[in-house]
């Protein structure tokens, strides 16, 4: 019986999950049309935050620039962890125009060495996927 209750509130949390997806379709079919690829230069794709203390929460910035003769549309930013949340612009970046991925990351808990990378997904030619890395040493609280 308890298996069956859980897995009903693994449908219905599934299920509403879906359709709260707030990409557009227009976003969605630019990152999938190969007629609207476009190139990305990323002006930094690596940061060093050197040392913070435990608890801070660290704001992060990644500067891009569209190279290409289309809009940029990032469909999706996905953080690789939990303890770091992205920001996700939804206006596309004009060809010439420039943008940044931010995100913002909780150091609570996270004391040591920390690697951690944002997984940008664009309209881009090649690949359609861009890493952004960052590291932060977190000291604990004194």
């Amino acid at each position: 019986m308890r298996y069956i209750t859980g897995v009903l509130l693994a449908m219905i949390l599934i299920a509403g999950c879906q359709g709260n997806d707030k990409k557009t379709p227009a976003i969605v079919g630019a990152t999938r049309d190969s007629a609207q690829l476009t190139t990305v230069q990323w002006l930094d794709s690596m940061k060093d935050f050197g040392k913070i203390v435990e608890g801070q929460k660290l704001e992060v910035a990644f500067r891009f620039k569209n190279t290409g003769d289309k809009p940029l549309v990032i469909e999706k930013v996905q953080p690789s962890c939990g303890c770091t949340v992205a920001e996700q612009s939804t206006e596309p970046i004009a060809p010439g125009g420039e943008g940044q991925v931010k995100a913002s990351f909780n150091s609570q808990g996270r004391t040591g060495v920390n690697h951690k990378t944002l997984y940008v997904y664009a309209n881009t030619k090649g690949s359609r996927s861009h890493s952004l890395q960052f590291v932060v040493q977190v000291d604990k609280k004194p």
